[in-house]
């Protein structure tokens, strides 16, 4: 197997070597701002996760790709991500579920990654300077420090905009639905949509509309989706989010909390290096209970910006953030993980149960379909582009 040999550039000076996997950037160059993520499974969920766009993922487990890729496993239509880095990737992947080798999806949708790094040491660098801007690639050392002190990164960025879907469209079996959702698309997953679909007939619109379209859809319940870069750089959601509330019950996750808190009238603010992994404790306040769950964030809800406006529900054991909130004077609440877990353990997932007793004014048990197993109609079908 031919060896490209390949760089990466850190926007405070760090150079590490290693070798081109995936496909080849444009000009010997992909530039993004570059985070981590703990998982030790699942890199197709997170690399197809769009709340990664103009982010470099670097993965901490040392082997990725062993298992392959397949269609059933992809969080959107295509990946966001600006790259991807790697201890080592797989030569050879073995799964019943393989359709194709993570390589040949990485060259089918153009992502080009860097292997053979040192990613406990670049773990290191980002855990004590935070998520910083990089390049890698085939160009010279010049170009890749010129491309890292270029990038800007996602403060400041509306991602938003390079993610939610053009047109609306529909998820779920509408001739059998007992609930309507209305899901805002701020870079929505595949696996929040079958959650929901469970629940009802969604009608997923773009981050762009107004409040007034979706409440004349009539819907049960608004969600408000995970997405990619500053809740700051989204104030037409936040237009929209304001005139739903107080008129439909609103549930939001990860991007969907943050710009639920700023509709509220919070404050949002950038982390360190983010939280980024499967693992991460979470402990519910009004129970004591510890989830482990599933995260992919880069800014978080200042819970003492909305004093006496929401009542705080989960805090981060890491590091005390608010994880979980809920409106006193509306029917909204929101976390900052994902409850659906795509890839991470499925600790949370009774929110979706909460959703839906929230839409039906009570504490009914949730009917429905068991969603692991339940592949709605309207669902988008990505393709592998390989045999």
């Amino acid at each position: 197997m031919t060896v490209t040999e390949a760089a990466l550039v850190l926007a405070d000076g760090s150079l590490f070597e290693g070798e081109l996997i995936g496909a080849s950037p444009a000009n010997g160059v992909a530039s993004g701002e570059v985070v981590f993520n703990t998982v030790l499974s699942g890199y197709q969920e997170v690399i197809t996760d769009p709340s990664y766009a103009g982010q470099i993922i670097t993965f901490t487990s040392p082997h990725i790709g062993n298992y392959g890729v397949n269609r059933r496993d992809f969080e959107s239509l295509r990946p966001f991500c600006r790259g991807v880095i790697v201890r080592e990737l797989a030569r050879r992947h073995s799964n019943q579920r393989a359709q194709a080798g993570l390589d040949e999806m990485l060259q089918r949708y153009g992502i080009s990654g860097i292997g053979g790094i040192d990613t406990r040491r670049l773990t290191r660098v980002l855990r004590d300077t935070g998520a910083m801007a990089g390049a890698f690639g085939t160009a010279s050392e010049a170009s890749l420090r010129a491309a890292a002190a270029a990038e800007p990164g996602t403060e400041g960025v509306d991602l938003v905009a390079e993610v939610t879907t053009e047109e609306a469209y529909v998820v779920g079996d509408q001739s059998h639905a007992t609930r309507r959702i209305v899901a805002y698309d701020f870079g929505i997953k595949h696996t929040i949509l079958r959650q929901l679909a469970a629940l009802g007939v969604v009608h997923v619109v773009p981050a762009s509309t107004p409040a007034a379209d979706v409440l004349a859809l009539r819907p049960d319940g608004v969600f408000l989706s995970n997405g990619p870069g500053d809740p700051s750089e989204a104030p037409y959601a936040v237009e929209a989010i304001r005139g739903l509330l107080g008129n439909v019950p609103v549930f939001g996750i990860c991007l969907g909390h943050q710009l639920l808190g700023r509709a509220l009238g919070g404050e949002t603010f950038k982390l360190p290096f983010g939280h980024h992994g499967g693992n991460h404790p979470v402990q519910q306040l009004s129970s004591g209970h510890v989830e482990v769950t599933s995260q992919n964030h880069n800014f978080a809800v200042a819970a003492d910006s909305l004093g006496g406006i929401v009542e705080v529900t989960h805090v981060n054991l890491n590091d005390g953030t608010n994880e979980g909130m809920r409106a006193r004077d509306a029917q909204a609440f929101s976390v900052q993980y994902h409850p659906e877990a795509g890839p991470g353990p499925h600790d949370s997932r009774y929110l979706f149960g909460d959703f839906a007793a929230l839409m039906s004014g009570d504490r009914s048990p949730v009917s429905g379909h068991n969603a692991r197993g339940y592949e709605p109609r309207g669902l988008p079908e990505p393709a592998l582009g390989v045999s």
